[in-house]
């Protein structure tokens, strides 16, 4: 009778959790289909000034002795209605810098965001404003990165100084873009330059010949293909092909010519990286130092505010997200455990 009861209870137990895990479930599918038809992005604004004041007198009041405290708090409230009552009396406001962060893939598949991102401060931003983009990318397709030039360019179109930082890197594309600001900043070991063309792909035609297959590959103009995966290359297609780069690569120089003019292009247009001080030798950019620094100087003149477009994620999503995180830490962790134990002592 016992184990009979015991019985009834864990099927019961089995039952309520598949009824929970199937109402969450619904419950998930629903919220995604009733948030699928809105606004999937939204803007984010922080000002970067108030971020790093309040850091400031939370260092301070935790290096303060105690009884030195109330002291500190009575003095960031007297600071605060001083500068409350200084930016009403200010007869012109202050400039605002606003700040973009565009980190880029092959594909540069964030250039759609920042496109939007552009557009919002073109549309709020007054003269003397000042557009800081932090910039990470190793290159990738010539005409993405050719649209994400252009973007930056749209900048200074509308009359506003353009500052890039680079932390890591500017490379092919990513120099594309980052040349095209009026002030050029990397850090002393920032990768920058590869103003280069290169493609590559594979030919399988002696492969599938030995094996009897044919590939029959019909074309309307004569150079539609010059190069093929599965066709016979010729002499001629390649020679096409290589003049096409060479056209992309003198495309690229000019690119980079115009916007610094008085760089040496032909020196530096062989497809070599530089480090961030190398480069400023050899004029490809401005200035050293991070972005992190060049922030921080600019605070106490100007408004500080960085915008984003951020993905609005529905229930699903986080759920989804969240799981993602954790195997991608998980990874992390395993493979920084291995690296780690190269440095161990066996």
């Amino acid at each position: 009778m016992n184990e009979w009861l015991m019985d009834i209870g864990r099927f019961a137990a089995q039952l309520t959790i598949l009824t929970l895990v199937l109402g969450i479930v619904i419950a998930v599918l629903a919220r995604a289909r009733s948030e699928a038809g809105s606004d999937r992005l939204r803007l984010r604004i922080e000002e970067l000034n108030q971020r790093y004041e309040h850091r400031r007198r939370r260092l301070a009041l935790a290096a303060a002795e105690p009884s030195l405290r109330k002291r500190l708090l009575k003095g960031f409230r007297r600071d605060d209605k001083q500068r409350f009552k200084a930016s009403k009396e200010q007869a012109k406001p202050r400039a605002t810098v606003w700040v973009l962060d565009f980190r880029g893939d092959i594909k540069a598949s964030g250039v759609q965001r920042l496109a939007e991102e552009i557009s919002a401060v073109l549309a709020a931003a007054s003269d003397g404003d000042e557009v800081v983009l932090r910039l990470e990318s190793p290159g990738g397709l010539v005409h993405a990165y050719g649209l994400a030039a252009a973007q930056v360019e749209r900048l200074k179109e509308a009359r506003l100084t353009v500052t890039v930082c680079v932390d890591k890197v500017a490379a092919s594309g990513g120099y594309l873009m980052a040349c095209a600001a009026d002030q050029l900043r990397a850090a002393p070991f920032a990768v920058i330059g590869s103003i280069g063309v290169v493609a590559q792909l594979p030919n399988l035609h002696r492969l599938l010949k030995r094996h009897d297959i044919d590939v029959e590959l019909l074309t309307a103009g004569e150079y539609k293909r010059t190069l093929t995966v599965f066709g016979e290359n010729t002499d001629e297609g390649r020679d096409k092909f290589q003049s096409d780069l060479e056209h992309t690569h003198q495309l690229f120089k000019a690119h980079v010519a115009r916007h610094r003019p008085g760089l040496d292009i032909e020196a530096v247009a062989t497809g070599e990286i530089w480090y961030g001080r190398d480069a400023l030798e050899k004029g490809m950019i401005d200035a050293l130092g991070t972005s992190e620094a060049y922030l921080m100087s600019r605070l106490p003149q100007a408004r500080v505010l960085s915008v984003r477009l951020e993905a609005r994620n529905n229930l699903g999503g986080r759920l989804g997200m969240a799981v993602s995180n954790g195997i991608e830490a998980g990874l992390e962790r395993i493979l920084e455990r291995l690296d780690a134990g190269r440095w161990e002592k066996k």
